[in-house]
């Protein structure tokens, strides 16, 4: 298989779980090296996982549902110890796996560390203070906060099933070359700035070009520095890029399971890592914490009672305060501060966005199921 025909796979109801575990035989790569002191978690009791669990207000098997979502990892952290973790058969503790969008929230964690380092001055700047190429785009004079929400005003069509959709538009940039920075600067503007959340990977893509700007070096560079090797990553993790070396920021992270788990653990603990602030409390809670009306559950474009959004990561809406970075496929780290919990859940789930809706995204029953398994014993 090739780039395209990889590619051109997805979202068609083909088989991914052998492609997510080796993307980096069939793209180039940015490598960010393991560790030189990892981290490993400490074991705890195992917990039993619930059997069942209810999701639109029918018992759903837990059992089935993984095995229907092709769940390659399930890691459940509590207080900071494993207490449960299985792989399938064609999965394993050291397999890397592509995390989808789960990667746009180590983009915001990044993105925190170098306001924390100054390198960006606020969030309240306009991106093109910072990126003057894209000057004349959707993107000309907005502010980065309204980047880091999915609320640019840019464009956009997302859906996974429309061959001709702008997610797929983009997509044919990884299969046959080309400069993903270039793509970012074609986005024209579609509604006011920081007015309506509608989910954009483009917005990511230029988070990564201005941490690139700001910082002076790739992104995979920085976040080896300031994120991989503090947190103690067991294994190299790698991202994808374009044919500039450009990272694919929006969904190009490939790492294990427990290396995923420490972006999740970090966030539960408020940025602070073993004694050491990563990143400041501040950025954790505005992180999570969804702060004007459109950002609210309910309230945008894609989102329902369920979700709303905060700076690179899905917030639940109810009384429980959990939230999550979510990539497609099922792909999953899920924090419940009130549990204590942390879960990974990596997947390839067969049928995902091959209709643009619920019945194949399955996110919502996901979230049923870890909020379940955050509250078993």
């Amino acid at each position: 298989m090739n780039r395209a025909d990889y590619i051109f796979s997805l979202f068609t109801g083909a088989s991914q779980r052998d492609n997510f575990q080796r993307l980096d035989t069939l793209f180039p790569v940015a490598v960010m090296s393991a560790s030189p002191a990892p981290f490993h978690f400490p074991e705890a009791a195992s917990i039993t996982l619930p059997s069942t669990f209810v999701h639109e207000g029918t018992l759903r098997s837990v059992e089935a549902f993984l095995a229907e979502t092709e769940t390659m990892a399930l890691l459940v952290l509590r207080d900071g110890a494993v207490v449960h973790e299985h792989y399938a058969p064609w999965g394993g503790r050291d397999v890397r796996w592509v995390s989808m969008s789960v990667a746009k929230s180590f983009v915001s964690l990044a993105l925190g560390v170098a306001v924390d380092e100054g390198f960006v001055a606020s969030i309240e700047q306009p991106v093109t203070d910072y990126l003057p190429t894209l000057a004349g785009s959707a993107y000309d004079g907005v502010r980065i906060k309204d980047i880091l929400q999915m609320s640019s005003g840019a464009r956009w069509n997302e859906d996974y099933s429309d061959p001709s959709s702008d997610i797929n538009r983009f997509a044919h940039i990884a299969a046959h070359g080309g400069s993903f920075n270039a793509f970012a600067a074609t986005l024209e503007r579609q509604r006011e700035p920081g007015t309506c959340n509608l989910y954009n990977s483009t917005d990511t893509q230029v988070l990564g070009m201005l941490l690139v700007a700001a910082t002076g070096r790739s992104l995979a560079d920085y976040v080896e520095e300031k994120i991989w090797h503090p947190l103690g990553m067991e294994a190299a993790g790698y991202w994808l890029v374009d044919s500039e070396g450009m990272e694919m920021a929006y969904a190009g992270l490939n790492a294990t399971a427990r290396d995923y788990a420490k972006i999740g653990e970090l966030y539960r603990n408020r940025g602070r890592w073993h004694g050491r602030q990563i990143v400041s409390e501040g950025w954790i809670e505005g992180s999570i914490t969804p702060d004007a009306a459109h950002l609210m559950p309910g309230a945008s474009d894609l989102s329902d009672s369920l979700f709303g959004y905060g700076y690179q990561w899905w917030v639940m809406g109810g009384d429980e305060g959990d939230y999550a970075a979510i990539g497609v496929y099922n792909q999953f780290v899920y924090v419940s501060p009130r549990r204590r919990t942390v879960v990974v859940k990596l997947s390839a789930s067969p049928g995902y966005g091959t209709t643009n809706d619920e019945t194949s995204y399955r996110e919502y029953e996901t979230i049923d199921l870890l909020r379940a398994i955050a509250s078993s014993t």
